[in-house]
């Protein structure tokens, strides 16, 4: 008899073939109800029998006509077909009895056969729409111009996109699946990446952070972005990282912030020039004043006549300093070629050291220099070059107590055809977040009233027209180095 979890098609024809040789029958047919009426199903023997005959039996309500015979099945008031038989000779009360057994057993079973049939079909359709749902999904996962992989609450890979297997990694999605994320990236730590996750899975909030590589061979920068994931309502269960390359973003950010200060540093020079003038000539006319007196030989001891000539000479200097520097803002804002010629940096050293042992607070450090008298000379503006170092040995003050040390060194290198200017303190030192930024204008990490965030800016902006750079080593509590590199006059190009 018919079981579940068997071919459907298989019993009956069994039932069938049962039939066919138990009662000597020449044809055994299973007939099912469609919308149309009656239709052959399955049959054993020499299809004599035709829809028409059967049909006309079950209108009539009639069981028997000549040598053919007829069970109708239902369920109720199911109707799901009929069971016929054609003998060969006249059946017993027993042989028929057993053939509309098998016809009432038989109903019941092709039911549940017909409901699971429907069921198995619609749980075929809905699972061909998933699928077709999920290559949807993940092709428009894959599409996307960024690296995107999930990972599961043991650090483990469940989801890597096209962009991932294509990137600098290239580690395809069949190698990444199911292994932890700490054997696939290694250019990240184990313990901060580990961190990271836990950070998401602990808090439920999105991560975000920018990070640089130059494992393409050129600087890039990334955004970093760690999602949270709930499979249901409860805890995080996943977390989603996407990485996207916004180097060109970062940069336009970069020109259009570079800009905004620019017009902003114009704007206050123009206001600086037309405010500090008049008082700049106002010192420089009666320093000229009083020197002229003393020249006349008026009623000064010699002694101090001298240190007070001494003192009139850098008073009428730094008036016309004050007056460059503030130029030099112009310059910065608008810049413009500058007149060069040959500079001896060890002169420019000198000279700023001269200017600043007026200085209160340089009396209160110590200063070690270390000049390498053999340097080559540079081509550039000595003023201006006074001013960049006379910027770096005030904020090395600044940042030293009283009695610190602050170190001035010269020196070449011969193999970059540079000439190197540096200053060492033994300050508090600069934080590793703030080392990129100090060179931007009005970034300052000076307490308020201490500093406008200028200095530096101009000083980098100054060396770049130098056609040098700057650079900077600084670990907290230890003290910083501002190294002003230029070129050689003959490595010029």
């Amino acid at each position: 008899m018919l079981a579940r979890g068997e071919s459907v098609a298989q019993d009956v024809i069994s039932v069938l073939a049962t039939i066919a040789g138990t009662l000597d029958a020449r044809e055994c047919v299973l007939w099912l109800a469609a919308p149309g009426g009656i239709e052959r199903g399955w049959s054993i023997g020499d299809e004599e029998t035709t829809p028409d005959e059967v049909r006309e039996l079950l209108d009539e309500d009639e069981s028997e006509q000549d040598d053919l015979v007829v069970a109708r099945l239902h369920t109720g008031e199911e109707r799901l077909g009929a069971l016929t038989m054609r003998a060969q000779r006249e059946l017993t009360a027993e042989e028929r009895l057993f053939f509309f057994t098998v016809a009432d057993v038989l109903a019941p079973v092709l039911r549940d056969a017909a409901h699971t049939h429907s069921l198995q079909t619609k749980v075929l359709e809905r699972t061909l729409a998933l699928e077709e749902q999920r290559r949807f999904t993940a092709k428009i996962i894959d599409s996307l111009p960024v690296g995107l992989y999930v990972i599961d609450r043991e650090y483990r890979i469940q989801a890597w996109n096209h962009k991932r297997e294509t990137g600098m990694q290239g580690v395809s999605r069949e190698e990444a699946l199911g292994r932890p994320i700490f054997e696939i990236l290694h250019r990240q730590p184990e313990p901060l990446l580990r961190r990271e996750f836990d950070d998401v899975f602990a808090t439920g909030t999105i991560q975000q952070f920018q990070m640089e590589s130059n494992a393409s061979g050129e600087l890039r920068t990334y955004r970093i972005s760690k999602i949270p994931m709930q499979l249901d309502d409860t805890a995080i269960s996943h977390v989603i990282t996407i990485g996207e390359d916004v180097t060109e973003w970062r940069e336009a950010q970069d020109r259009f912030a570079q800009a905004e200060k620019l017009a902003a540093i114009g704007t206050l020079a123009a206001g600086v020039m037309h405010e500090i003038n008049n008082p700049l000539a106002t010192i420089g006319a009666c320093a000229e004043s009083l020197t002229i007196r003393l020249d006349d030989g008026a009623g000064v001891a010699k002694p101090f006549a001298t240190e007070l000539r001494e003192m009139l000479r850098v008073i009428e200097q730094e008036v016309h300093r004050c007056k460059g520097i503030v130029e030099s803002l112009l310059d910065f804002s608008r810049p413009k070629p500058a007149t060069m010629t040959l500079v001896d940096v060890n002169v420019v050293v000198d000279k700023t050291l001269f200017l600043l042992k007026h200085h209160s607070r340089f009396k209160k450090v110590a200063v070690e220099t270390s000049i390498d008298r053999k340097v080559k000379p540079v081509s550039g503006s000595e003023e201006q070059l006074i001013q960049v170092v006379m910027a770096l040995l005030i904020n090395a003050m600044d940042a030293m107590p009283d009695d610190g040390r602050i170190s001035v060194r010269t020196h070449h290198d011969a193999v970059q055809g540079t000439v190197v200017i540096e200053v060492a303190d033994q300050g508090s030192g600069i934080r590793r977040a703030d080392l990129q930024k100090i060179f931007e204008p009005f970034y300052t990490t000076k307490p308020p009233g201490r500093g406008t965030g200028l200095g530096l800016s101009i000083c980098y902006a100054i060396v770049s027209e130098h056609g040098g750079r700057m650079e900077v080593e600084s670990e907290m509590g230890a003290g910083s180095v501002f190294r002003i590199v230029l070129p050689k006059k003959d490595h010029q190009g």
